[in-house]
């Protein structure tokens, strides 16, 4: 009997291993970026916008994500499209993260207003990005408003 054990090739441990499967792999969970627009737009970008922004010492910060025209002459009769919209200072500092379709990966557009003035220009917004995440989401709009000189003075 011995004899037989030694012949075997190793690894050949029997039927019982041969039949075995191997373990099924955990699914990951869908990435946030993947769940429905107003899903990762209200449960997922606008609290981290806030939470970044306050570290920075905005704390009056308002936002909202709305689907209506732009407030931009002459852009009125493009329709509705969905926008994110953040006030602080009272009100007098006013930015919008334009979504014409609903969709973080599509086009996006950009404008800012200070002290109630009307909004005259719509910048583009991350187009050198192919895929947004909520992070690059976040960190392009702060750049934008440094830029701005409303945070953060560089």
């Amino acid at each position: 009997m011995a004899e037989e054990q030694a012949k075997k090739p190793a690894g050949a441990t029997g039927a019982a291993k041969a039949d075995a499967k191997p373990a099924a792999k955990k699914e990951k969970p869908p990435a946030l970026e993947d769940k429905p627009f107003r899903e990762f737009m209200e449960q997922h970008y606008l609290p981290a916008l806030k939470a970044d922004l306050g570290d920075r010492g905005v704390d009056d910060l308002e936002l909202a994500l709305t689907c209506e025209p732009m407030p931009i002459a002459g852009m009125a009769d493009a329709g509705e499209v969905w926008q994110a919209i953040g006030r602080w200072n009272g009100g007098d500092r006013e930015f919008r993260i334009y979504f014409p379709k609903e969709d973080i990966n599509g086009s996006k557009g950009f404008s800012c207003t200070e002290k109630g003035a009307a909004t005259s220009t719509l910048e583009s917004f991350m187009i050198d990005e192919r895929k947004a995440s909520l992070d690059l989401m976040v960190v392009c709009l702060v750049k934008r408003l440094r830029a701005q000189k409303w945070i953060e003075r560089n």
